[in-house]
């Protein structure tokens, strides 16, 4: 007996969180319908203009409001900011550019930088040993 396939579906939150998008900031119709995996890759290859226009001007949710400013959601915690922005705040505060928004972005450098010292060193480890002198 062969069972047939069901389609993969998702919640609005979900599909939202994948396009990178505000989810109270969608149409009605999408936030209270389910999404198949076939309907969201549509609209990833062809992004509607509701779509497209919350990606250029937001709200924003809170990753992508982080990585447009180069910081970690923590990070915009400790600076005050737990609410979407749309792209012309995120650019206010780049022009800006408050006390927290550096200090953040430097952390967020260290930890990077810090990451990619770990990872040559693995890498390094996986490699073996090198000739010895």
């Amino acid at each position: 007996m062969k069972s047939h396939p069901t389609t993969q579906t998702m919640k609005p939150a979900t599909a939202a969180k994948k396009l990178g998008v505000y989810l109270p900031a969608t149409p009605a119709e999408f936030q209270e319908g389910v999404l198949s995996r076939a309907e969201l890759n549509q609209l990833q290859a062809e992004p509607p203009e509701w779509l497209r226009e919350l990606r250029r001007n937001g709200p924003h949710p809170r990753p992508v409001v982080a990585a447009r400013l180069g910081v970690s959601i923590a990070g915009l915690a400790r600076g005050g900011v737990t609410e979407p922005l749309t792209t012309d705040q995120i650019e206010a505060l780049r022009q800006e550019r408050p006390e927290w928004l550096e200090k953040e972005q430097a952390t967020q450098a260290e930890v990077r930088k810090e990451a990619e010292r770990l990872k040559q060193r693995d890498t390094e480890r996986a490699a073996g040993p090198g000739p010895r002198d």
